[in-house]
Formats: C-alpha cells, sequence, structure tokens
C-alpha cells in the first residue's frame, strides 16, 4: 500500500499585512503537513493568525512568500480563475456569521450551492444529516441560531468539499445552539470513519476556543505570533489541558 501524502503542505509560509508605517506578519514561517481525513482544532490567542491560515488553505488571498501546496498542486502559482475553481469544486466554507440567502428557505439555500457543483451530494441527505428536516421550509429569519449555523454547514456539506474549513463556527451561539452544531461534527466525523480510504474522507480545518469539539480532533494546532506553538495529536495530548496547547 503506497504511503498517504499531505493533502496540504506549508513550507515557510509568510502572510504579511501593511500597517501603518511597516509590516504586521499574520503567517512567520509556518510549517505543516495535513494529511486527507484528519480533523485538525487550530487554536490561539486572538490576532495569532488563525484565520488567515484558514484563509491561506482557502486562496482567500495569496502568500507573500513561501510555498503552499494542495493536492498536489503549487497554489502560488494559479490564475485568479483556477483559484475560484478550488475553492467552488474543493472547499467547504463555515464562518461565524451564516452567510444565508434571506429569502430562500433553509432547503432552497443548500439547493442554490448544489447546483452551482457537478457532483453534488442529496440536498434531502444534507438536509437530513444536520437535522433540519423539520425546518426545510424555513427562511433563516424562523430559525434560531444554531439551526442557521447548521444551515450553513449543510450548505459547505453539499458540495462533497475534499476540505473544510470553519472560523469559530459556534463562537456566537449559546450553549443549546453551540451543543446542536458539535452534534452535526460528530456526525460528520461518523461519516470519515466509514469510509476506508482516507483520500475520500473530507479533511476539516476548524479554528475554536470550544472544548468540546477540540476533544474530537486528531490535532489541535496552537498558533502564538504567527508560528505554530505547539502541534498535538490526539494520541499524545492525553491528560493535557486545553489552555496549555
Amino acid at each position: 500500500m503506497s504511503e498517504v501524502k499531505p493533502c496540504v503542505r506549508m513550507v515557510n509560509a509568510v502572510k504579511e499585512f501593511p500597517s501603518g508605517s511597516g509590516v504586521v506578519k499574520a503567517l512567520d514561517g509556518i510549517t505543516l503537513d495535513i494529511y486527507p481525513g484528519e480533523f485538525v482544532v487550530v487554536n490561539g490567542e486572538s490576532g495569532c493568525g488563525k484565520s488567515t491560515l484558514l484563509n491561506m488553505i482557502g486562496c482567500m488571498d495569496g502568500l507573500t512568500s513561501g510555498k503552499i501546496e494542495i493536492f498536489g498542486r503549487d497554489m502560488t502559482t494559479l490564475s485568479e480563475k483556477e483559484r475560484t475553481l478550488y475553492r467552488r469544486r474543493d472547499v467547504g466554507f463555515i464562518f461565524q456569521e451564516y452567510h444565508l440567502m434571506q429569502e430562500l428557505t433553509a432547503y432552497e439555500n443548500v439547493e442554490f450551492i448544489a447546483e452551482l457543483v457537478e457532483d453534488p451530494m442529496s440536498v434531502d441527505e444534507v438536509i437530513d444529516m444536520v437535522g433540519l428536516a423539520n425546518v426545510a421550509d424555513h427562511t433563516p429569519g424562523q430559525m434560531s441560531g444554531g439551526q442557521q449555523q447548521r444551515n450553513a454547514i449543510a450548505r459547505a456539506l453539499v458540495k462533497r468539499p475534499r476540505i473544510l474549513l470553519a472560523d469559530e463556527p459556534t463562537a456566537a451561539l449559546d450553549e443549546d445552539s453551540a451543543r446542536e452544531v458539535l452534534r452535526v461534527f460528530e456526525r460528520l466525523i461518523r461519516k470519515n470513519d466509514e469510509q476506508p480510504d482516507p483520500k475520500c474522507k473530507t479533511t476539516i480545518l476548524l479554528v475554536t476556543h470550544n472544548r468540546e469539539i477540540a476533544k474530537m480532533a486528531d490535532r489541535v494546532v496552537v498558533l502564538k505570533q504567527g508560528r505554530i506553538a505547539s502541534d498535538v495529536t490526539q494520541e499524545t495530548r492525553c491528560g493535557v489541558d486545553m489552555l496549555e496547547w
């Protein structure tokens, strides 16, 4: 059996932003490999580069220097059209804000995205997976925050993304709503576990301070001032408090 190669490889990745008369390094020499089917939580204090890391992997912006390869492609050489196709075909995005179309129902919001890709999941299957079958005909204004976030997750999953990027998906939710979203990620992990081939699994990168989500992750990568402060796997972090990661 051939060795599984990383689906994401970052080598000495640097991202700078102008700040006054100088620059701020949001990423300062990140070297990181992520493998197909891994569930990686990214943690760290505010401003440490977590969201920037996701944006680089999602090709929302380009690196200042360094290299990033995704599925063996050098992403720094892609045209804007190629970057757009990559985001559409391969990446699912989940943010704190739901970005739902207010005039469409929960079902129609998912259906709209399904019609943009070549091989979507069944809309009914995804709606059921995120637990929204009973409110599928509701518009966002008729749903709770947790239901809206699950609707946003369904929109990301219906694409069958090879990479799922989630930025603080429970941060704006109350405890009960956050628990609803947590159950969706539990279902997604079970679905991944049922796939015998790692290459067919969804790779998840999730920025969160939610301890319960972090407990489910294969790895927790902690950033500090744009650098990797620690990279702890499920097997090695038993007994380690999350605040120490």
